[in-house]
């Protein structure tokens, strides 16, 4: 039982070995069909040549691919091949090559194909003059332009790419081009994954379509559901406008952006610009909506408005536009201020409206603070609401009307303590080189008035009362009153005139709070802070596709034929020359790159 147990175990050895051995040799390149075989000492010692035959190709097997060709030459000391004539190469299901002509070394795994090359996966197809296949890594390479076509993407061209089989995905270099039925990419560098339709931009880049342009030095496109995300001086061109941000987030087919941290929207024909820090933009409606120290400026030749606000709305066609400012509003022009709870201003009809804060009390204190207040030159006029009418053709103030409660009040020219005062039902007041000029107080109008004569000396302090007063303004000074249906009135000495009742009921002098610049409108504001853009990670130059692992591999290939040229090291691709820095990728044509933000 002894001897019998031995005898098995040299038995189970022997087989193992054998085992073993033959495993090592289907290592190598199996020829599996050929119609004719021979030997041909012309070509190479030991080289053998296979052909076909009427009923099939000339079929080889190594490590899962299959290859099959019109006429193939086999080098078993180097287990090196090379395929000519209707080459097909597939690997499993998924992957499938044909050219004209490749060799393929069993040792270091790598195959070139020359000649009308075309690799299908399931989610695409290259094609390209040489492709370099290296089955290790699973990698393939050209570098002498290529293509690639994707039902639901398009189409991309480049002069470099690349394919990781294992993750579907693909990387192009130098004068990329996708080509959509609804737009066209361009940009220098390209991350694409072929199963999402993932599109990762680097570089100077533009998406050209029929309704919008986007640039962007740093971007994410998704080709399945054309929804973008765009950084490094982003912006998008439309008919009309132009968007500038941070951050842009896009949806084409809502036609719709959004945008983060350093906005700037202008509108070529409107000639306006609207900053902030998030928006909203709507290009089907012709709507934004911006947020986030909200500035919007109207640009004039003379005089630019500024309106700030929490938060400002654009809304309608060039030839309708409606500007809306909600909470804590502030006006800017040189020779014009103001402040309210709300703006309204219609672009057609030259009308702004300076809207009252109705969810408040009359009596809150907030709402006192908030009431719509305009400043011209010298003047100060506060009311319920306050309407201001612009000319559209002249860009210069018309006229305007302050509704219930109307109050103007302008320092008295000599004395510090001295108001001019005015008050009533109504307030309608009229423009001439924007200085007011005319004004009218209609309905229980009151008056206080420091009545000077040509040497500016004080005559009196006049206090008046009638149904409505007329007043005459020249050089930011009251030059002439007039009392309709008057009730009572007086002129007091100053001296007689008692400092109880220098202030008209509801006075409020708000000199204070005038902005006298562009940076006055931002002065009450909470310290801004800004969300963290985290974006896309940085640029990494693509990897050589001879790197140190193929090296390694094609040196071992050629050991065991030291006196023969090595054949794994023949039509190695050279290193690229386009592996560029960002700062080195080249703007796309018909546009200059921008300083960074």
């Amino acid at each position: 039982m002894v001897l019998n147990s031995f005898k098995k175990l040299l038995l189970l050895i022997f087989l193992n070995t054998l085992f073993l051995g033959f495993s090592q040799e289907k290592q190598k390149i199996t020829i599996k069909y050929a119609g004719t075989a021979y030997t041909d000492s012309e070509i190479e010692e030991g080289a053998k040549v296979f052909l076909r035959d009427k009923s099939q190709q000339v079929h080889f097997v190594h490590k899962g691919v299959n290859m099959w060709c019109d006429k193939a030459i086999y080098y078993e000391d180097q287990d090196f091949i090379e395929a000519f004539s209707n080459v097909v190469m597939k690997q499993g299901d998924s992957i499938n090559m044909v050219a004209k002509y490749v060799e393929y070394s069993g040792k270091s795994q790598l195959a070139f194909a020359r000649g009308d090359v075309v690799l299908t996966e399931p989610q695409s197809v290259l094609t390209t003059e040489k492709l370099y296949f290296d089955r290790t890594r699973q990698i393939a390479y050209y570098n002498t332009k290529g293509k690639v076509v994707r039902d639901s993407s398009g189409t991309i061209t480049s002069q470099i790419g690349r394919y990781y089989t294992n993750s579907s995905k693909y990387q192009f270099v130098k004068d990329v081009v996708l080509v959509n039925p609804d737009y066209t990419l361009n940009t220098e560098r390209l991350d694409f994954f072929s199963e999402n339709g993932h599109a990762y931009l680097f570089g100077p880049s533009t998406i050209v379509g029929e309704d919008s342009n986007i640039y962007t030095e740093r971007g994410f496109y998704n080709t399945k559901t054309d929804r973008g995300h765009f950084q490094r001086n982003a912006r998008i061109d439309y008919e009309n406008r132009t968007v500038e941000g941070d951050s842009i987030y896009f949806d084409r087919n809502r036609n719709f952006a959004s945008a983060t941290n350093n906005i700037t929207v202008t509108d070529t024909i409107n000639r306006s610009v609207v900053k902030g820090h998030y928006a909203e933009l709507w290009r089907d409606r012709d709507s934004i909506f911006i947020t986030r120290r909200a500035l919007g400026i109207t640009v004039q030749e003379q005089d630019s408005v500024y309106i700030h606000a929490d938060t400002l709305m654009v809304t309608g066609k060039e030839n309708n536009r409606i500007t809306r400012a909600f909470y804590n509003v502030r006006l800017y022009k040189s020779d014009l201020a103001g402040k309210s709870d709300s703006i309204h201003v219609n672009h057609q009809t030259g009308l702004t409206q300076m809207i009252n804060l109705d969810r408040f009390s009359s009596n809150d204190a907030f709402a006192t603070k908030r009431k719509p207040i305009l400043w011209n030159m010298g003047n100060q006029m506060t009311g319920d609401t306050i309407h201001l009418i612009s000319n559209v053709e002249t860009e210069k103030l018309d006229s305007l009307k302050v509704f219930n409660h109307a109050f103007l009040v302008s320092k008295d020219t000599i004395s510090e303590s001295g108001f001019n005062q005015v008050k009533g039902k109504l307030l309608i007041g009229l423009f001439e080189n924007n200085e007011l000029y005319n004004v009218d107080i209609i309905k229980n109008a009151e008056m206080i008035y420091y009545m000077r004569n040509e040497q500016n000396e004080l005559v009196g302090i006049q206090k008046s009362k009638s149904g409505s007063i007329n007043m005459k303004i020249k050089e930011q000074a009251i030059e002439e009153v007039r009392f309709i249906n008057q009730i009572d009135g007086e002129l007091y000495p100053e001296s007689k005139f008692p400092k109880s009742g220098r202030r008209l009921r509801a006075f409020d002098w708000r000199g204070e709070e005038r902005p006298m610049s562009v940076d006055d409108l931002f002065k009450d504001d909470p310290p801004l802070v800004l969300p963290v853009i985290k974006g896309l990670k940085d640029y990494v130059p693509p990897e050589e596709f001879i790197d140190d692992s193929i090296t390694e591999r094609i040196e071992n290939a050629g050991k065991n034929t030291p006196n023969k040229p090595n054949k794994a090291a023949r039509n190695l691709p050279k290193k690229d020359k386009q592996i560029l820095s960002p700062d080195q990728l080249k703007v796309p044509a018909g546009l200059k790159k921008k300083s960074s933000q």
